[in-house]
């Protein structure tokens, strides 16, 4: 079992780069189909300085974390792990360009199932290169012991 001790750990924060390549793939394969996410100028003709990202992008900057240490420190096993759930709360727009910072904390830790899974939940603070406040994201890994 994941010991509840580690409820607060903070992960080491990172900074990556929305790249207007990887937004356009991104909503190409989750289905996409509005021009602003592909085309710069229906962007800009529909208010934006460039490509915003799409929704849910954020997620898989955040699994590009360099620093995957503190899984092997509370115990998580990479193989035994299933996500188990993800919401986000955005507060401003993100662009093609940005340098976005990350921000995780371990928020909580419980089982279930007699303590066959535990849960691991982490709360994210994403900021953008001006200190903006993006989005905030939660998610959850379900972790299967035995």
């Amino acid at each position: 079992m994941i010991d509840k001790k580690h409820i607060g750990k903070v992960i080491p924060a990172f900074r990556t780069v929305a790249e207007a390549g990887r937004l356009r793939f991104f909503a190409k394969a989750t289905g996409e189909t509005n021009p602003v996410y592909f085309d710069e100028s229906a962007a800009r003709d529909a208010g934006h300085p460039t490509l915003p990202l799409p929704p849910t992008f954020l997620f898989s900057l955040e699994l590009e974390q360099p620093d995957k240490s503190w899984r092997d420190e509370i115990g998580i096993q990479v193989a035994r792990i299933l996500h188990g759930e993800q919401s986000f709360t955005y507060h401003k727009m993100a662009y093609a360009g940005d340098v976005l910072l990350f921000e995780c904390r371990i928020a909580d830790i419980y089982d279930k199932k007699g303590g066959a899974l535990d849960f691991v939940v982490r709360e994210t603070r994403v900021t953008n290169q001006k200190g903006e406040h993006v989005a905030d994201m939660r998610s959850v890994l379900v972790h299967r012991n035995g």
